[in-house]
C-alpha cells in the first residue's frame, strides 16, 4: 500500500503512462486524461473522509464486459464467449479500522454496511448494500477476516448498454477486500464466484456466471455452463487492436420497458422443448433426437419454438468456433462466425423487435444500417438480451467515422460508443 501522497506523485510522472495505457487501451493524450480521473478519484476520496495525505489507500478498476459469442445460450447450459472494455468503475479505498464499509458511488448516498452480520438482511434485497454484504459474507466463509473500509467509486460504464455495470460493482468490491484484507489470495475466478453467490443469495437475483467472470477474468473469456455449478472457464489470449477493427456498441434508444414477457417467452419455449424429452434444458438433447422429433414438436409447441431450438444448437457450437478461432490468431473466421450468430439471432432466435412491433423497430434498422454500411466487412450483431437496447459491430477502420455519424445521425447522439477490449479485468490498479 501507498499513501494518498505517493500515489498522487505516481501519477504526476510518468512511470504509470503504461500501465495506464494498457488497462484503458489508449495512446499519450488519452492517457493523461485517464491519470487526471484517477487523480480527481482520489482528491474527492481525500475530501469526503476528511483524510490527510499520510493515509495508505490504494486505486481499484473493474471493467464492464461485452458479449462476444454465444446469445441466449447459458440459460440453456450452453457456451459463452465474453470480454471486458475499456470502461470500468474506479475507486480509491483503504483500511478504516472499523467493522463498517461506507462507499460513496458518485451520484448515489453513501452506502454503509456493518460486517458484524454477516447474513442475509430482508430490506437489503436487491440492494448494493446486500452485495457487499454477501461479498463479505462468502470472503468470511474461505477463512479470511474482512473488515471495514472507506471507498470513493465513479463509473463510466454506460447504464442499460448490456455491459454489465452490476457485475463491475461485484468486482471491484471483491477486488478491494482481496486487497486490504486477503493479501491478493483469492484469484480472479474465485472473485467472480463471489460475486455471483452475492447476487444470488444476498441481492436475491438468480443470475448466472458470465458477466461476473468477464469482468473479473479479463480479455476474451470462454464459459462452459454445462456444469453450472462447476464452470469451466478459458481465458482466451487474442490482441483485438492489431486487427485493424474498432468495437463499437450502438444504443437503438428502444424503450426498455415492458420486456418481461419477452425475455421470458424465450426460456419458456425452450424448456417445453426440453421436457417433451424429459430434460430441463437443450444441451441435455442430443441435437440428432431434436431434429428427428421436429414434426411431433410443431404440433404440441408451433415454429417458433423449434426456431429457437435450431438457434440455440448452431449458436452453442458457434461460440466454441469463435474461441477457438481468437486462440487460433484467426480473426477472419471470428468475424464469418459472428456474422452467422447476428443472422441466427435474427431470423430463428427472433430477439431483435417484440412480436407485433410495426412501429418500434429500432434494434433492426440499427442491423439494417450496418449492413448497408459495412457489406461483406466486418460483423454486426443484437447484443445481449435483445428485443431493445444494443447491437455490437466490429468495425474497420477507415469506415468508423461513417459508420458512427450514420449511425448517431438516425438513433441520436452519442449512440455510437467505441470501444476496445481491456486486457486485464478487476485489479489493482495503483498500490
Amino acid at each position: 500500500m501507498s499513501s494518498i501522497k505517493d500515489l498522487k506523485a505516481l501519477l504526476s510522472d510518468t512511470s504509470c503512462d503504461e500501465r495506464f495505457a494498457r488497462i484503458y487501451c489508449c495512446g499519450t493524450e488519452e492517457v493523461q486524461e485517464q491519470k487526471d480521473r484517477a487523480d480527481a478519484v482520489i482528491d474527492v476520496f481525500s475530501a469526503i473522509f476528511g483524510v490527510d495525505s499520510d493515509r495508505e489507500a490504494a486505486l481499484f478498476s473493474a471493467p464492464g464486459r461485452t458479449e462476444v459469442g454465444g446469445n441466449h445460450t447459458d440459460h440453456q447450459h450452453g457456451c459463452v464467449l465474453a470480454a471486458s472494455v475499456n470502461l470500468d468503475i474506479l475507486a480509491c479505498a483503504a483500511k478504516n479500522n472499523t467493522s463498517v464499509v461506507r462507499i460513496q458511488s458518485e451520484g448515489y448516498p453513501m452506502l454503509e454496511v456493518d460486517l458484524n452480520n454477516l447474513e442475509p438482511v430482508e430490506k437489503e434485497i436487491n440492494t448494493s448494500p446486500a452485495l457487499i454484504r454477501g461479498i463479505a459474507a462468502k470472503i468470511k466463509s474461505m477463512g479470511y477476516e474482512p473488515a471495514g473500509f472507506d471507498c470513493y467509486a465513479t463509473s463510466n460504464v454506460l447504464q442499460g448498454s448490456g455491459l454489465s455495470s452490476s457485475a463491475a460493482y461485484e468486482v471491484l468490491i471483491g477486488v478491494i477486500f482481496n486487497h486490504l484484507f486477503c493479501n491478493d489470495e483469492i484469484n480472479a475466478v474465485q472473485i467472480a464466484q463471489i460475486g455471483q453467490y452475492a447476487e444470488n443469495v444476498f441481492f436475491g437475483k438468480p443470475c448466472g456466471l458470465m458477466d461476473q467472470m468477464a469482468s473479473s477474468v479479463g480479455s476474451a473469456v470462454s464459459i462452459d455452463f454445462a456444469d453450472p455449478s462447476e464452470p469451466i472457464i478459458k481465458q482466451v489470449t487474442f490482441d483485438f487492436a492489431k486487427t485493424g477493427h474498432y468495437l463499437c456498441i450502438v444504443d437503438s434508444g428502444a424503450d426498455h420497458a415492458d420486456l418481461t414477457d419477452e425475455y421470458a417467452a424465450i426460456t419458456i419455449e425452450l424448456k417445453n422443448i426440453s421436457r417433451h424429452f424429459g430434460k430441463e434444458v437443450l444441451r441435455d438433447i442430443d441435437e440428432a433426437d431434436f431434429y428427428a422429433a421436429i414434426p411431433e414438436l410443431r404440433e404440441k409447441y408451433g415454429d417458433r419454438a423449434i426456431l429457437r431450438a435450431i438457434h440455440f444448437y448452431a449458436e452453442n457450437k458457434r461460440a466454441i468456433a469463435e474461441a477457438e478461432a481468437l486462440a487460433n490468431d484467426d480473426f477472419e473466421t471470428f468475424l464469418k462466425l459472428s456474422r452467422e450468430s447476428g443472422a441466427s439471432s435474427y431470423m430463428y432466435l427472433q430477439n431483435v423487435y417484440c412480436s407485433g412491433a410495426v412501429k418500434e423497430q429500432a434494434v433492426s434498422l440499427a442491423l439494417a444500417l450496418s449492413d448497408q454500411i459495412l457489406g461483406n466487412r466486418g460483423t454486426f450483431r443484437v447484443h445481449g438480451g435483445g428485443f431493445a437496447g444494443t447491437i455490437q459491430a466490429f468495425v474497420p477502420a477507415d469506415l468508423l467515422e461513417t459508420y458512427r455519424t450514420t449511425m448517431e445521425n438516425v438513433l441520436g447522439k452519442d449512440s455510437c460508443h467505441v470501444l476496445s477490449i481491456r486486457p486485464e479485468g478487476g485489479i489493482v490498479l495503483l498500490a
